[in-house]
């Protein structure tokens, strides 16, 4: 594989083959005549709907907050299949934009909503792709939260929808729209670091991430207020369960976990470094060492994967039963970029090799003095004020909101296109299924298939 320069229509005409159907019904499943004719110009409002109105869609709030007066949009609709999440949304949404909006259960009535112009995506991880492939043949725009999918059929499934569409898709993997991080992938570029054959990453947190014992909301739902079947969207039919209504991420059926929520970002930044997309080969191990509760996927988790044409070794660890020592790092031959902290970290430093450094020096305190010395370089942009940047940001990004919003009107690509989350899903599936089967994954690229064996 040659390194892949993104482009939207890179993969038209590599249909799925034996895609499962969705078991949605849909009742503005294509575009309508007012909705294709409704371009959006540079003074139009753009008119959202929150699809999912959990925890991650506050922060779909949030960003939409920050971006209304100057990027020109509102919000008309909430969505949600529990009726508590929706009713509350409503409220939190007239107290912030100062109007009210309509209320729907279930997502193909919102997407007939007139003036309707663009959906944000905040459903649990396995939902997201037939979704996303529900939201643009109605003919919206749309933010879907990561990862893509959870199954390489779903993944297909989506991008399939949204090539064949005229919509603007931005993926919630909000890193690749930071102005440390595109520096970063310029000094990849710029080939200052000379030949680089690894990339490490080391994010970690210090609890049972994903489940409460207390969870308010477990104590409170009742299967009368939601939509099961809806909810499990073509999952295996199972007695209503509130623990995986409210903590999905910790179940095997409806998540992978850290590699769904952490390694999809993670993995989603060495493709947008180094130009590259999905790994040839991937390895991992790990188990459930620090909080043995109900979670089904690891609480503590490593990989490793190649890129055989980048002659490039990729390796992604996470703990979550210590913090300490967090860090991303890119090493070249004739130099290193190195990240103190973990997800999304913009605190970057160039350090150039052969200045025979010693190993075992303080990182954090060892990179200040190496800057004052002038054999270390910090990386920072005036968005930053030119100052060393923090080691912990917000999920909640301005700039990829305003990246989606600008990318609606103009109608170019996004910097979170649709083929960053095809290449992110396949990558998190081939940890997430190597963890599982206990196995070596392949990538065939001619069949677009992950395989437990050698291609050759």
């Amino acid at each position: 594989m040659t390194k892949e320069r993104i482009s939207r229509r890179n993969f038209l005409g590599k249909t799925a083959a034996g895609v499962t159907a969705t078991t949605i019904t849909m009742s503005a499943s294509s575009m309508s005549a007012a909705s294709y004719n409704r371009i959006l110009g540079a003074n139009d409002r753009i008119n959202i709907g929150f699809l999912g109105c959990g925890s991650r869609s506050r922060g779909h709030q949030n960003m939409v907050m920050m971006s209304a007066k100057e990027k020109n949009l509102g919000v008309v609709a909430v969505c949600d299949l529990w009726t508590r999440n929706r009713e509350a949304k409503a409220v939190s949404c007239k107290a912030m934009f100062g109007n009210d909006v309509q209320q729907f259960k279930y997502f193909d009535q919102m997407l007939a909503m007139p003036g309707l112009d663009a959906v944000m995506i905040g459903t649990p991880d396995f939902q997201h792709a037939k979704i996303l492939a529900e939201v643009v043949k109605a003919g919206k725009d749309c933010y879907c939260e990561k990862p893509l999918a959870e199954s390489i059929e779903d993944a297909k499934l989506a991008r399939e929808a949204v090539l064949n569409s005229q919509q603007v898709v931005q993926m919630g993997s909000q890193w690749v729209s930071d102005p440390v991080q595109r520096k970063v992938r310029d000094i990849v570029r710029s080939e200052k670091l000379g030949q680089i054959t690894k990339i490490e990453q080391v994010w970690n947190d210090n609890g049972p991430r994903w489940h409460n014992p207390e969870n308010p909301n477990v104590a409170a739902i009742r299967e009368e207020d939601v939509d099961w079947k809806r909810w499990l969207m073509g999952k295996p039919a199972v007695p209503f369960d509130p623990w995986k209504y409210c903590e999905f991420r910790v179940f095997r059926e409806y998540s992978g976990g850290i590699t769904s929520q952490w390694m999809s970002h993670a993995i989603g930044l060495v493709h947008f470094y180094t130009d590259t997309a999905i790994p040839d080969t991937m390895v991992s191990n790990g188990g459930i060492f620090g909080w043995p509760d109900i979670r089904e996927n690891p609480d503590t988790f490593q990989a490793l994967a190649t890129y055989n044409d980048a002659k490039l070794l990729y390796s992604y660890s996470s703990s979550y039963a210590n913090k300490f020592g967090d860090y991303s790092l890119i090493r070249g031959k004739e130099g290193s970029l190195f990240a103190h902290g973990g997800e999304g970290s913009p605190r970057w430093f160039y350090i150039p090799e052969h200045q025979g450094l010693t190993g075992g020096f303080d990182v954090y305190e060892g990179l200040k003095e190496l800057v004052k010395l002038g054999k270390a370089e910090m990386i920072t942009t005036e968005e930053y004020g030119m100052k060393l940047p923090p080691a912990l940001l917000s999920d909640d990004s301005k700039y990829h909101l305003d990246n989606w919003a600008d990318c609606m009107r103009s109608r170019k690509e996004t910097n979170g296109h649709i083929n960053s989350g095809f290449w992110h899903s396949v990558g998190t599936i081939m940890a997430t299924r190597s963890y599982r089967e206990g196995k070596k994954m392949y990538y065939d690229r001619a069949k677009e298939e992950i395989v437990d064996h050698p291609l050759f």
